[in-house]
């Protein structure tokens, strides 16, 4: 109950909105071909924003998975996403999450801003999973 409780408010507070914005850069990776590996990991960030509490974020190989990204392919996807757009992104995340923890209830938020700020980092061979 905590959860979706947490879920509902973040939704409310701007989950809404981040949410919107990477599946807005995921449509947008797609219509390329190029950034066609980075609009999946978009697509699975932003099912990350709408609703992050019961969720963690994880690397492939833990679950078994072995694939392109996983490899050394994904570390070069890695940082060309880093180079282009990951630095800024996760920048924009842990600045949202400092004035996030200033309060004591923001905190909760601050910490899947903080997560958001690490998937943003580094995308691809990574995936979310419910806990």
């Amino acid at each position: 109950m905590i959860r979706f409780i947490l879920n509902v408010l973040w939704f409310i507070c701007g989950g809404l909105v981040t949410g919107l914005g990477w599946l807005l850069a995921g449509v947008l990776l797609a219509i390329t071909i190029v950034g066609l590996p980075y609009a999946g990991a978009a697509f699975r960030i932003a099912g990350f924003a709408f609703w992050p509490f019961g969720k963690e974020i994880v690397h492939r190989e833990i679950l078994g998975r072995s694939d392109i990204g996983t490899g050394p392919l994904g570390t070069v996807l890695n940082v060309i996403w880093f180079i282009l757009a990951g630095w800024w992104l996760a920048l924009g995340h842990v600045i949202v999450a400092v004035a996030e923890a200033i309060s004591i209830i923001g905190i909760p938020f601050a910490i899947k801003d903080l997560q958001l700020a690490y998937i943003a980092l580094a995308p691809i061979g990574r995936d979310v999973v419910r806990r």
